[in-house]
Formats: C-alpha cells, sequence, structure tokens
C-alpha cells in the first residue's frame, strides 16, 4: 500500500553553515565593530547577542539573509521577546520548530479526513503517516497539505509504493 510522511524538519549542515555565515559577517562589518553581537547555537535554540535592540534586529536580519541564501526556511524561526542582561545589552532567543506539534498533526488529519480522499491518515510521534490505494490519491493530499498549512515548512518524505 503506497504511504508518505508529512515531516517538518530542518538541514542541520545548512543551519551549521548560515549561523557560521551569519557570525563570520557579524564580526566583519564595521558597524558591529568593538560590540558582542553574536549568534550562539543550541540543541533547539538559537541566541542573539547585541548591544540594544536596534543592532539585533539588524543580527536577526543578516541571520535570515543567510538563512534564505542557504536555501533553510525561516518559517521554523520563532522569536521570542528580547531580554536585557548586564547593563545596555541585550539577548533574543529564537526557537527551532522541528517536528509537527500535536495541534497542527489533528489539523492536518482533520483537514485530511474533511477532504473526503480514501487515504488514511495516522499521527505517529512528530510526523503523520498518509496511506492509500493509488499513488494519485496521495499526490492530490500533498497539493492539498500544501495549501492548507501556510505558515510551518512541511516536508514530503519516504515516499513508497
Amino acid at each position: 500500500m503506497p504511504s508518505f510522511d508529512i515531516v517538518s524538519e530542518i538541514d542541520q549542515v545548512e543551519l551549521h553553515n548560515a549561523v557560521d555565515q551569519a557570525n563570520k559577517e557579524v564580526s566583519n562589518r564595521f558597524d558591529f565593530k568593538g560590540s558582542d553581537a553574536r549568534i550562539e547555537m543550541g540543541e533547539k535554540l538559537l541566541t542573539l547577542f547585541a548591544d540594544d535592540d536596534f543592532k539585533l534586529g539588524q543580527v536577526y536580519d543578516i541571520l535570515t539573509a543567510k538563512f534564505a541564501k542557504r536555501g533553510v526556511d525561516v518559517r521554523c524561526l520563532d522569536k521570542q521577546e528580547p531580554q536585557k542582561i548586564s547593563g545596555n545589552k541585550a539577548k533574543q532567543e529564537i526557537r527551532l520548530k522541528v517536528g509537527i506539534e500535536g495541534d497542527l498533526a489533528k489539523k492536518i488529519v482533520r483537514h485530511i479526513k474533511d477532504s473526503k480522499l480514501k487515504v488514511q491518515a495516522n499521527i505517529q510521534g512528530d510526523t503523520v503517516r498518509v496511506s492509500g490505494a493509488k499513488r494519485d490519491l496521495l499526490q492530490e493530499t500533498i497539493a492539498l497539505v500544501k495549501k492548507a498549512v501556510t505558515d510551518v515548512p512541511l516536508q514530503f518524505n519516504n515516499f513508497r509504493d
């Protein structure tokens, strides 16, 4: 029975490259000379540091530009509020959206079932598995989900016959 998985993933290599390039540009830019502006990377978290909120915005703009050049979707970023740290310095956390959250997975499954296509959709952890009798039905389902969900980057993996 043909099937595929709906997932939301980030290419870790491209993510590391984009962050490294953004850090390099921040360290080389004239308007950041003598400042402590940088980007630190955690497991599912990016932390931006700068001297003030304006420079924090500039670091974020540099980061999103590098993401776009490297092919990393910026919809996977969840910006938090900037925080003041010692003195005049500021930091901002950016959470990386990896995997499909439970509410979104339920919304996708409900949307597929409401479409009356002859396919089955199951939630398996942070992925949604869709299976059906014909390959054409699965391709229609992919088009339907692409049109319905626009706020989170989705990929369609493991297409099997």
